[in-house]
């Protein structure tokens, strides 16, 4: 059935979405830390992932999260991933950062 669909998308020129592949990226600032938002395409749903990053003279600390939440449109999905961000932000506020990794998962 896949092989039938990507097939007919590409006889119209267009290709399917990958899976999991993100989309657009939007940035928000908030208190002392950048949101960065990326849901990721799941067929024809997006899930809320995002990244938030705090720099400290030249380095930038990352930590990426991804939820279960889907929604049918991106800009709901890039909406309610700045909501998440805000809420992990506001619950965890210094302690996110506290390891000094550059990257970790949240």
């Amino acid at each position: 059935m896949t092989s039938f669909v990507s097939k007919f998308l590409s006889f119209l020129g267009t290709k399917p979405a990958d899976a999991g592949a993100a989309t657009t990226s939007s940035r928000e600032s908030y208190q002392d830390v950048e949101l960065v938002a990326h849901p990721l395409r799941e067929g024809n749903q997006f899930r809320i992932s995002g990244t938030i990053e705090r720099r400290s003279g030249d380095s930038l600390m990352q930590r990426h999260f991804i939820r279960a939440d889907v929604f049918s449109n991106e800009k709901d999905a890039v909406d309610f991933t700045f909501r998440k961000a805000r809420q992990i932000v506001d619950q965890q506020g210094q302690t996110l950062f506290q390891d000094g990794a550059a990257e970790g998962r949240i």
